[in-house]
């Protein structure tokens, strides 16, 4: 393809996310700061501005289904190309003639982003897309710069890999290394066709800020990754809140910390925040039905919802069956019902609902199962927060998880 014919040419962003995973289970769909990784990866291909179209290919109707809400179109990957051992140019040189065929014509440049690169920065993205398309380089790949003394053991001992370890320069007397980080791969698109390779011709490296080079391989990074995601990379995905049919939330470990004071005679009493009860009158206010849903037995739960003004389901041992009869009564969709849990007896509402949300603090089962994950814990603000996303617009919409 010729300098000019690369300018001009489409760029196509196309991202790999298979439905198997050894390290984290279902981790192309796991929420990092309320968002599914595929779905991270998906907005920031598209707030980067420099891509035509925006294609992932998977095996995972759940997969697909996010991506495509997102804004993306979805490939299906054949079971032989979505295994451990398939490579991700596999996966790619099968949707190739599928591209091609979409867009009407070869693109100029491929963009291969990684869905377990939480904190893809889209202006990095975009450079990278215009060095390929200046015809700077041929292909290139993201990378931090690198300062560390690496090492390797041998029979003989430890022993220097980067430096000689009889040796200690200072920094600046080093020459700079990068790592790569995984998280995208740019390259003019018939060169990748001809290679069948990422690395070809010409190869260059974006440097990107150390922060957001994680990679999702093991759960400790998805803690990792939750406890940096509003701070490093925050991602919104609009939903309008007329889309929102009502808001259905648990009460003990969601309006409260999930502990209780019990006085000399046995009685309970608990702490809520004044905060939360302001956002779900903006709730109500706005025409959002509210209901608390709740195991709990203790009179406090019907005496906070009296207060609130708001419906309550209290000593329900079943929600699920409990959501789905209230729902049907008011001829509420449950796909369009954003329901806020904390614990394991939240899972099977949860599962019916279109927008599970989970606050702050909950179980890691409650977190892995919602498609929100609050940046506040129960009784702290959680129920404000989710008002807030709700009213302003910037609620992630997706579809139930998987049972």
């Amino acid at each position: 393809m010729s300098p000019a014919d690369r300018r001009s040419g489409a760029a196509v962003a196309v991202i790999p996310a298979r439905g198997g995973s050894q390290g984290v289970k279902g981790k192309n769909l796991v929420p990092i700061g309320g968002i599914p990784l595929v779905v991270r990866a998906v907005v920031a291909a598209r707030e980067s501005e420099a891509f035509d179209r925006v294609f992932v290919t998977t095996d995972h109707e759940g997969i697909a289904a996010a991506a495509t809400e997102a804004g993306a179109t979805a490939i299906q990957r054949p079971a032989d190309l979505a295994t451990g051992e398939a490579s991700s140019e596999s996966a790619l040189l099968h949707a190739a003639p599928l591209i091609e065929e979409m867009i009407g014509a070869p693109p100029a440049v491929l963009g291969f982003l990684q869905a377990t690169s939480p904190f893809i920065a889209p202006a990095a993205l975009a450079s990278a897309v215009e060095r390929v398309r200046s015809g700077e380089v041929d292909s290139l790949f993201s990378a931090v710069a690198v300062h560390e003394f690496l090492w390797r053991i041998t029979e003989a001992g430890a022993r220097g890999v980067n430096h000689d370890y009889r040796s200690r320069p200072r920094r600046q007397d080093r020459e700079q290394e990068f790592r790569e980080t995984g998280a995208f791969y740019v390259m003019a698109w018939d060169g990748f066709l001809e290679h069948r390779h990422r690395f070809f011709g010409r190869v260059g490296l974006e440097e990107v800020e150390p922060a957001t080079a994680i990679e999702i391989d093991e759960p400790a990074d998805v803690d990792l990754a939750r406890a940096l995601a509003h701070i490093v990379h925050p991602v919104s995905v609009a939903f309008p809140r007329e889309s929102v049919a009502a808001v259905v939330t648990d009460f003990d470990g969601v309006h409260t910390d999930d502990t209780v004071v019990v006085d000399q005679d046995g009685r309970e009493s608990v702490r809520v925040n004044r905060g939360d009860g302001m956002g779900i009158a903006a709730l109500v206010n706005a025409g959002i039905p509210f209901l608390i849903l709740s195991k709990e037995r203790n009179p406090v739960v019907n005496a906070r919802a009296a207060k609130l003004g708001v419906e309550v389901l209290s000593g329900v041992d079943d929600k699920a069956a409990a959501l789905t009869r209230w729902a049907t009564d008011r001829g509420v969709a449950l796909s369009a019902v954003v329901y806020v849990g904390n614990d394991v007896n939240d899972l099977p509402a949860m599962a019916l609902v279109g927008i599970p949300v989970a606050v702050a603090d909950a179980r890691e089962e409650v977190a892995r199962a919602s498609r929100i994950v609050l940046s506040r814990g129960g009784g702290h603000g959680a129920i404000r927060e989710i008002a807030d996303l709700i009213l302003d617009g910037a609620v992630q919409a997706s579809n139930p998880p998987e049972p």
